[in-house]
């Protein structure tokens, strides 16, 4: 690993990384080339076999913001991304996915809104605009819970999604060790505790190709197991929903889990159908009285105006 910076930077940028040689040029030019220039890269390389770590360094020679970490062994994704944030110098902490591209606004954008609402633990974007009103949109638990599961969603984000504020990060424990579906499992926890803060949509681009993990059909069964932690929450008393509300989610939820179990089906993938049957949580008398055509609203989830927060 290079030397550390002397300087504290306002953020730290997180670039996690294995056999990424086609996209990682790309994806560190984009970090560079951010209006805000207040940061740190760091880049953590999980093993990787190709020319990642090779190009990675011929960087690091040339901006000393950019430190470059070869892990000893392969600890896998979330393993690196865990790894990466122990080495945050940073008031506020950003995943950038190796394959992904950041627009020159990212930074700047996510860190003044953060910076404006400190009853915010971390701020999202997305690929698209968030329905309901304009940016930002301070949510309470309470709304983001309507928002994923009487909305449009929310919790089908990815890691890169999110700027943190590093404490919180770390007192929320960061990013579970639970596979391909650790961030739904973030999501699922972490708002049902603390507020976000929603800024606008489109400040990078996410690649989609073939040697992405979500794609692969083997992780059904990390997936089913992740909506099982959130069917439990569902019915925990740590839920932010209540009354009518709640029913109308676990409707919701049941529907959607019934839905891709036909969709398996349909396409001979049984293992995949069977796994969110017996991993998924609702058990025989769940599906008999919860699965009904689903109820939701776009605007759900969303405060009453951008500077009132509801309860």
């Amino acid at each position: 690993m290079t030397a550390a910076p002397l300087f504290s930077p306002i953020v730290s940028v997180l670039v996690t990384a294995y056999n990424r040689e086609a996209y990682m040029a790309e994806a560190l030019e984009s970090v560079l080339a951010q209006t805000m220039t207040d940061f740190e890269l760091i880049v953590s390389d999980d093993c990787s076999t190709d020319g990642t770590v090779r190009i990675v360094g011929e960087y690091a020679r040339r901006d000393p913001r950019i430190r470059l970490s070869v892990n000893p062994r392969n600890l896998g994704d979330y393993g690196n991304r865990r790894q990466a944030a122990t080495l945050a110098r940073g008031r506020f902490l950003k995943y950038h996915d190796s394959d992904d591209v950041m627009y020159p606004h990212c930074l700047a954008v996510m860190i003044e809104a953060l910076l404006k609402e400190p009853a915010a633990a971390f701020a999202l974007s997305a690929s698209h605009s968030w329905p309901g009103g304009p940016c930002p949109m301070l949510l309470t638990p309470r709304l983001a819970y309507e928002r994923e599961f009487l909305g449009s969603g929310l919790f089908q984000l990815g890691p890169a999604s999110a700027l943190f504020r590093i404490d919180e990060f770390r007192a929320l424990g960061g990013f579970p060790l639970e596979g391909v579906a650790s961030d739904y499992l973030f999501w699922v926890a972490a708002c049902a505790t603390v507020n976000i803060l929603l800024v606008p949509g489109d400040l990078f681009h996410y690649r989609i190709h073939p040697g992405q993990e979500v794609a692969n059909p083997a992780n059904a069964l990390p997936y089913a197991q992740a909506a099982g932690a959130a069917w439990r929450m569902l019915n925990s008393p740590e839920c932010p929903l209540t009354g009518e509300s709640l029913e109308r989610a676990k409707r919701n939820f049941a529907f959607t889990q019934a839905r891709a179990v036909y969709r398996f089906l349909k396409h001979r993938r049984f293992q995949s159908a069977l796994a969110i049957v017996r991993y998924a949580g609702p058990g025989p008398g769940d599906w008999i009285r919860y699965v009904r055509p689903p109820q939701r609203n776009v605007a759900a989830g969303t405060p009453p105006s951008p500077s009132k927060v509801q309860a």
